[in-house]
């Protein structure tokens, strides 16, 4: 048995398109929950964007049959003691915007220094199989500062507040393979995609024996 499908276990349009964009060339079919509409919302109530990732994937997994790909990012803010952290998401309260948190999150911040504004974006990735307990993670970060303002169009989520100090800007203002080249996310997918691809190969090499 070869793996040829595996499907992205998240409702997010904008975070299912960028994870479809970094793990492209892997050879295999990637699918969304779009192709699955019944498929149930998961709660994120994990303390850890570990847990909450894990949670996801085996939920996923279970219900479609398939291999399933979740991620669950933190925004961690030195001034605010590591807040938003796990809850960035969901930051200004549910059901709001981007704008609403990254609007909160300027707020709380107003009249904090530029150099005391440190911050890192942590992204975990959980991959897990159906109807088993095996489940891998793994990491990404990216450190920078929470600009004071909002600058640039792309991106989505706290992009246009995250300035990136070694390319003078911030996630908003790159495009979208610069920041597919950079960012939390496309570490932590960079080493997902290695995961799957040694799946693929001992799954492969396993239904030869």
């Amino acid at each position: 048995m070869m793996i040829k499908e595996i499907v992205l276990a998240t409702h997010n349009a904008d975070k299912r398109a960028e994870m479809a964009d970094l793990l492209n060339h892997l050879g295999m079919t990637v699918r969304t929950l779009a192709e699955f509409p019944q498929a149930p919302d998961v709660i994120e109530d994990g303390e850890t964007c570990e847990a909450n990732a894990i949670k996801k994937a085996r939920t996923i997994a279970d219900y479609t049959g398939l291999v399933a790909v979740a991620d669950d990012t933190g925004l961690e803010v030195n001034a605010l003691g590591g807040r938003p952290g796990v809850y960035a998401a969901r930051y200004a309260g549910p059901n709001l915007t981007y704008e609403d948190n990254w609007k909160k999150l300027l707020r709380e911040l107003q009249g904090v220094p530029l150099q005391e504004r440190g911050a890192r974006f942590v992204t975990v990735v959980a991959i897990a199989r159906p109807r088993t307990d095996q489940v891998e993670t793994v990491e990404g970060v990216l450190n920078g500062l929470i600009a004071e303002r909002a600058v640039g169009t792309s991106g989505f989520g706290y992009d246009p507040v995250f300035f990136v100090s070694e390319l003078g800007k911030t996630l908003a203002e790159l495009s979208h393979s610069e920041k597919n080249r950079i960012s939390h996310r496309a570490k932590a997918f960079a080493k997902a995609k290695g995961i799957l691809q040694q799946l693929e190969k001992s799954v492969h090499v396993g239904a030869q024996q």
